[in-house]
């Protein structure tokens, strides 16, 4: 098996955080920290930005909702007047990458996705935050980067040990399911692994078993191509950066991913998020594998019928064990806006993704990239994400689930086609993977004649 770029190659703090978990599966978490400690002064700290207008970059998310829901507080604070443009993620890459070519400086506060980070900080777009984590003016004491979930601050956040943004909008993959459905089919508790889901639940509740979510685009070659690669032991890349798609593992992956077309309903590679999200909250299917972004919407009797049997766990193992997929954000600063504006974006951020904020993050639908709120008890009660989603970041999370480098969109691109053609079988498995392995190896090629460092 050649996992080359799986668990071996993780971002290195991902074992720290995963030693901080007890034998019984739940967050013993290594550093206990205050939140309300923090005695930091915003108005004070903002006085030099009085006025100052700064423009953000948000999607429509619930993330980003809270986040608008608590502006009025920061504003009264600081003076700082905090505008924001909302954008379908569709679009938020293409949208933001204009901004930098043509330097209009439409957007103070840059939105950085997971696989967007290396693009961004090699071509110089957004700024390192080592200035302003030392400027004692600018620094929150409490700050506290330690009380990231390791993988996160490392994924979204950082790259070449430079750190560019803060964890903001976090996911992981959560396995979602209907109790009340399964508690029918004889079943008192989900699918455990991949092979069960489709072996022993799949008889049981036929094309009502699961969805995925496939759409053409990011959707299908993350949330679909890649999360059946890595759960079967498979991965994108060896360690010289030779694709390994065309590795059993890799293979049985996206085998496994047409089998499972008997236990879910028709019309798999027209089925965005959204689609799929509202087929488990109207109680068509009875497990899906969705983000952590989701719980608000699943949890909302306005928009889910499954409110009281709603259950959440880590996604199904596959050979080697659960291998959720990874996803999120990180906020971070325009590096061609002038100073005085750095400085109010990076003002914000702090305050946003700060552990005194992160309770009231979390209640207004967000889910917080802090540890410290994972740690308290009637929280851990109010909202059942909490275990499954720490222990995934914390045990289970694969910083390479997509690689981060400049490359990845282009590549993503042209998994999204033949991935999707493969799913809907108009071409063989081989064959695709065929296609989409020789046009990784002509992007890739300046790794392989050592123009680019093999770091992803």
């Amino acid at each position: 098996m050649d996992r080359s770029l799986s668990r071996r190659r993780l971002i290195r703090s991902t074992a720290l955080g995963a030693a901080a978990f007890s034998l019984a599966g739940r967050p013993t978490w290594a550093r206990q920290t205050d939140p309300a400690a923090s005695t930091f002064d915003y108005a004070a700290a903002a006085e030099p930005f009085k006025g100052t207008s700064i423009n953000a970059f948000f999607l429509d998310r619930p993330g980003y909702e809270a986040a608008i829901t608590m502006l009025p507080q920061f504003v009264e604070t600081t003076g700082i007047e905090v505008k924001y443009e909302i954008t379908p993620y569709e679009n938020a890459r293409e949208k933001l990458v204009q901004d930098y070519f043509g330097e209009t400086k439409q957007f103070d506060i840059s939105l950085i996705d997971v696989v967007w980070i290396g693009e961004y900080a090699d071509s110089g777009w957004i700024t390192p935050f080592e200035p302003f984590i030392n400027d004692p003016a600018l620094a929150d004491p409490g700050l506290n980067l330690e009380g990231f979930f390791p993988i996160l601050l490392e994924s979204f956040g950082t790259w070449n040990g430079q750190i560019y943004g803060y964890p903001f909008d976090n996911y992981s993959g959560l396995l979602y399911y209907n109790k009340a459905m399964l508690q029918q089919a004889g079943f008192a508790e989900p699918p455990k692994s991949w092979q069960e889901m489709k072996d022993v639940y799949g008889p049981k509740l036929g094309k009502g078993t699961y969805s995925l979510q496939s759409r053409r685009g990011e959707t299908q070659s993350a949330d679909s191509f890649m999360r059946m690669v890595w759960a079967f032991g498979g991965s994108l890349l060896k360690e010289d950066f030779q694709p390994n798609l065309s590795s059993a593992e890799s293979l049985a992956g996206l085998q496994y991913r047409q089998d499972i077309n008997t236990i879910q309903p028709d019309g798999v590679v027209e089925r965005d998020h959204e689609e799929t999200v509202q087929l488990l909250a109207q109680g068509q299917v009875a497990t899906i594998t969705e983000w952590s972004a989701f719980y608000p919407t699943l949890t909302d009797p306005e928009s889910s019928t499954i409110v009281n049997d709603l259950g959440i766990a880590v996604e199904p193992a596959g050979v080697a064990g659960p291998a959720p997929a990874l996803g999120g954000f990180s906020l971070g600063i325009n590096a061609q806006i002038e100073e005085e504006k750095q400085k109010a974006a990076y003002l914000f951020i702090q305050w946003i993704t700060s552990e005194a904020n992160a309770r009231d993050y979390t209640a207004n639908g967000g889910v917080s990239g802090r540890q410290s709120v994972y740690q308290d008890p009637a929280l851990q009660e109010q909202y059942g994400y909490f275990q499954p989603v720490a222990e995934s970041w914390l045990e289970h999370g694969n910083a390479v689930f997509r690689p981060r480098f400049a490359e990845w969109p282009q590549i993503s691109e042209i998994i999204a086609q033949v991935g999707s053609e493969m799913q809907l079988g108009s071409v063989a498995i081989e064959d695709g993977v065929g296609q989409i392995e020789e046009q990784m190896r002509e992007i890739l090629k300046p790794y392989y004649d050592g123009e680019k460092p093999l770091a992803q």
